[in-house]
């Protein structure tokens, strides 16, 4: 495994805290680090809502980056709050091929930290609609 995966790793158990925010929100019961093209590592959590109006953490990351001025992803990992890696749900995927159309399948996204095992989005979502 690339050492990077433990930076991005450590990056997100950094920000995972899951918490009661108010009896009708919830947040940091997953996080996320993305590895931006240029190298930078963004970090997101998850907010649950009873609205369903909340954010997975991969896009509170993936919106922390386009904030800061980047727009192409390499690297990505989600965890729970247990520190297992997570795959991205549909929305997050979406999100990641509609911000890079041309090179969505090359995104790697890891699926078990502790068995090193990593897929690109190509992979995970071989056909997308677009």
């Amino acid at each position: 495994m690339e050492p990077i995966w433990n930076e991005l790793y450590t990056a997100a158990k950094a920000v995972l805290k899951p918490r009661e925010v108010s009896r009708l929100v919830e947040a940091g019961g997953v996080a996320a680090a993305i590895e931006s093209a240029s190298g930078k590592i963004y970090t997101g959590v998850c907010v649950d809502t009873a609205c369903t109006l909340g954010i997975c953490a991969e896009r509170n990351a993936i919106f922390h980056m386009l904030t800061c001025g980047e727009n192409a992803i390499r690297r990505v990992i989600a965890i729970d709050r247990h520190g297992n890696a997570l795959p991205p749900c549909g929305a997050c995927r979406e999100l990641m091929s509609q911000l890079m159309p041309d090179n969505y399948r090359n995104i790697e996204i890891m699926l078990d930290y502790d068995a090193g095992k990593a897929v690109t989005l190509g992979q995970l979502t071989p056909e997308w609609w677009i």
